[in-house]
């Protein structure tokens, strides 16, 4: 199976490292991220807080910003209890520390959103001052939550649906490897591409290392992703992985790792997302199922996108065939 490979030429710009003994569980995480740790330097100097903003989830951030609000405020009656009270004239001149503290926090919220209701208002240099302070801060807070929710929101994205595992199937009276992607929005993606590479840990001069190879794929390329696109590689013999089982698969920590590219019509732009299957993650003896068909009106397709991994089990074409040569390895053995 190694000397099989001998014509294929690994890939060594891939970014990843060859040294398996370093590597921690995968290269790519589902969600296409780098599966890595940085350290070496402080905190906020290895974290871009732009970046983290925008790709935090819409919960997360809304909760930051809920946080981010109420934080200010608090810091900001804290001054104005410490400052007295007293010096908002308006307030309904409650005994109570808590009632006092409450004016002071309602009363910042107010003059932080700039909205000025009127019946609350400082008194005294050092009230004021205070005030214009929060005033310049709530503007300048305003001005980058919403340039950040206006970044967020217009930031191209591909939206795509991947299959949660990657299957064997029959195909062209052998074998392919295959997964299938979907877009889950209204959104049009057109010159759709797919790169698919895959890492194979080997031993060499008794060093475990890791391999990188292209997969050639029975389309790399497709004018308009409207409905879904099942993306094949076959495996014969112009494949790294011909003589591969899925024992073989699991020995070698086999990890495929897909880039998709397209142009979104919409933003006039190019996105791209990715993702990889491990060997965990793949399916031998199976075939998916369809996952759209025609409306009962015949006026529609529908794309059922909850059946984007929807497969059954089949049944694989013969034993692979042994090459002359090439001495099979499985993990059984």
């Amino acid at each position: 199976m190694g000397r099989h490979r001998e014509k294929f030429i690994d890939i060594l710009n891939t970014g990843f490292g060859p040294q398996s003994g370093t590597e921690g569980n995968r290269l790519i995480n589902k969600k296409g991220e780098a599966n890595l740790q940085k350290t070496g330097l402080p905190f906020w100097e290895r974290i871009s807080v732009y970046h983290t903003f925008l790709r935090m989830s819409r919960a997360k951030f809304l909760l930051f910003v809920l946080l981010f609000y109420t934080v200010i405020n608090l810091i900001f009656a804290s001054v104005y209890y410490f400052v007295g009270v007293e010096h908002l004239t308006g307030t309904d001149g409650a005994e109570s520390s808590t009632h006092q503290f409450m004016d002071a926090f309602f009363f910042s919220s107010q003059t932080l959103t700039t909205v000025g209701y009127g019946h609350v208002s400082p008194s005294g240099m050092l009230a004021n001052g205070v005030a214009a302070v929060e005033s310049l801060v709530g503007i300048l807070i305003f001005a980058l939550v919403t340039g950040m929710m206006y970044a967020r929101f217009s930031r191209p994205r591909a939206f795509l649906l991947f299959s949660d595992n990657a299957i064997i199937a029959p195909y062209k009276g052998g074998r392919g490897l295959m997964f299938r992607i979907a877009t889950y929005k209204n959104n049009h993606l057109t010159d759709v591409e797919a790169n698919v590479t895959i890492a194979l840990h080997e031993e060499v001069d008794g060093k475990m290392v890791t391999k990188f190879y292209q997969l050639p794929l029975e389309m790399s390329k497709i004018n308009s992703l409207a409905l879904s696109w099942t993306i094949v590689h076959n495996l014969d013999e112009s494949s790294p992985l011909y003589t591969y089982n899925y024992d073989d698969l699991a020995l070698h920590k086999m990890e495929m790792i897909v880039n998709i590219k397209a142009f979104d019509d919409h933003f006039s732009n190019i996105v791209q997302q990715r993702t990889s299957y491990t060997y965990s993650e793949v399916v031998e003896g199976a075939r998916f199922l369809p996952m759209f068909h025609k409306s009962e009106t015949g006026k529609h397709t529908i794309l059922e996108l909850h059946r984007v991994n929807a497969y059954e089990r089949t049944e694989l074409p013969g034993i692979i065939p042994e090459i002359p040569g090439i001495e099979t390895v499985s993990a059984k053995t």
